[in-house]
């Protein structure tokens, strides 16, 4: 396949408006070409959610590292599609980019992990390893039947997987500039605080939810819970949600809610932080009810192997050295990573991601097959 399939295949992924957890056929087109390079394709579907796992050995004993690819055909919602200059799932080429929902997230890194695996098959058919392919329709959404499930099914089946790759939109500024080698844990809570409702001039017969509340979450907001360290920033605690009172300017409220989030480094557990929570919150004599979700464990991918790989293919393609940094969000790599794997993130600028008028450099989808084909060679080949 030349690099003008790379750019036509993202189109076809673009048209298909997998909004999530829909896929919209982008994972049959995916297993079209997956089926004749020799994969082992199986559809891992969970309730509402579409899931793809692939598989190759590039010989008979199955020895040598496993190596996937992954990634989500899922897009978020395009909003007001007025708002939008060309048709958001109608892929439009405009100067050098390519607009479309999906086209840097992630439906370009997709395309280009397809078009280099073939490429490396027609070269490489046999090889010391296998290649896989994680594809789910649940990352944009709640991320309950998606790459967990996958990844908890695989586990019990005794799969490895030494290296995954993902295709997430990691560069800042240029393509490659950054990879992804860790991504920070997110934990998010949500406080109700008890008062006693009452008229606001006697306020001696009332508890203002509001004002028991206050120094707590001063301290809350202004602890420092740790430092971070060589790989990630200090923990960060956020309120993003406060609500109380019934609307009236002179009722006392006898109920605060509020909603927090942590995004936390590897020198925190989600159960020490919760911990501590609640030992500022009694310490404060609070009234309070309390609810956790865990959105994520933090990870992290030292340097090794893959992130040499690809820090080696970005180098050869591009021309400079990635940055591996840890920030940014969440990603369906922390599910990954319970395999024991090595994860890097490596794909498009994200300037655009999830806005009004999504789009990606052409020039970018080719060198980033470009990028992927190198990956590869680095990890079958080039060790």
């Amino acid at each position: 396949m030349t690099s003008l399939s790379t750019i036509e295949l993202t189109k076809q992924l673009i048209a298909k408006q997998s909004i999530t957890p829909e896929d919209a056929g982008c994972q049959e087109l995916m297993a079209e070409w997956l089926v004749p390079l020799g994969f082992e394709v199986e559809n891992m579907d969970f309730e509402d959610t579409k899931n793809l796992w692939a598989l190759r050995s590039g010989n008979i004993d199955g020895k040598g590292p496993v190596f996937i690819f992954a990634g989500h055909t899922d897009v978020v919602p395009p909003g007001n599609q007025e708002k939008w200059n060309t048709p958001p799932f109608e892929p439009t080429e405009i100067g050098d980019m390519l607009y479309g929902r999906g086209a840097a997230d992630m439906k370009a890194s997709l395309a280009a992990m397809l078009v280099a695996t073939k490429r490396y098959i027609d070269l490489y058919p046999e090889y010391d390893g296998s290649i896989g392919f994680l594809i789910t329709s649940d990352e944009e959404g709640p991320f309950i039947n998606g790459t967990t499930r996958v990844v908890d099914t695989l586990l019990k089946r005794g799969q490895v997987v030494n290296m995954a790759l993902v295709g997430e939109p990691s560069s800042t500024n240029k393509l490659g500039d950054v990879v992804k080698n860790g991504r920070r844990g997110s934990l998010t809570g949500w406080l109700t605080v008890h008062g006693l409702q009452g008229h606001v001039a006697y306020p001696h017969l009332a508890k203002n939810a509001v004002h028991e509340a206050l120094v707590a979450c001063a301290d809350l907001a202004h602890k420092t819970w740790d430092d971070g360290n060589q790989y990630f920033p200090p923990t960060s605690f956020q309120i993003t949600n406060l609500e109380a009172g019934t609307g009236a300017g002179n009722i006392i409220p006898g109920e605060l809610k509020i909603e927090f989030n942590f995004r936390y480094s590897t020198e925190q557990s989600a159960e020490g932080l919760q911990q501590q929570v609640i030992d500022i919150l009694e310490k404060h004599g609070l009234n309070f009810e309390l609810n956790w979700k865990l959105n994520g464990e933090p990870f992290l991918t030292e340097q090794g192997e893959l992130l040499d790989a690809c820090s080696r293919a970005v180098e050869s393609v591009m021309g400079y050295k990635p940055e591996a940094l840890t920030t940014g969000g969440t990603s369906d790599g922390r599910f990954i990573a319970k395999m024991n794997a090595q994860v890097v993130e490596l794909g498009p600028v994200n300037d655009t991601i999830h806005k009004v008028n999504e789009c990606v450099a052409i020039a970018d989808i080719e060198k980033l097959t470009d990028c992927y084909f190198e990956v590869l060679k680095n990890v079958f080949i080039n060790r």
